[in-house]
């Protein structure tokens, strides 16, 4: 009577498991830029709406310097706050949980000067 054997082999189970280790070991670091590039984009929507907002005002007032309370919290969690304020500018940061922080520089403000020398666009870090 011959006996037939079924199932893996050890070598075979220890094969699978290493390849399932390498697709992680490369799934794992892009699902994370993933995410961080979710939350550059919420803290640059929430700059985009405060822009908005500060814009409307200013041309209610014709200026920036008496500009609307700014919530502190934005979206998922994003805190905004706002830097230097004058009548022809302003500056804002917004800081999420996982550490993106973006600036925003309006107007004239000769008291900070964006590294790019922009004005007007957001610049995360």
């Amino acid at each position: 009577m011959q006996r037939t054997r079924k199932g893996f082999t050890l070598i075979e189970l220890l094969i699978v498991v290493v390849i399932i280790g390498i697709l992680a070991a490369i799934a794992i670091p892009k699902f994370a830029e993933t995410k961080r590039k979710a939350y550059v984009t919420a803290a640059k929507s929430d700059l985009k709406n405060l822009v908005s907002t500060m814009e409307s005002h200013f041309s209610d007032v014709n200026t920036y310097a008496a500009g609307p309370v700014i919530p502190p919290v934005g979206s998922s969690g994003t805190v905004i706050s706002m830097g230097a304020r004058t009548a022809a500018g302003w500056t804002a940061t917004t800081l999420h949980p996982s550490g993106v922080a973006c600036d925003i520089f309006v107007g004239d403000v000769a008291t900070v000067a964006r590294p790019d020398g922009v004005p007007g666009g957001a610049l995360c870090r």
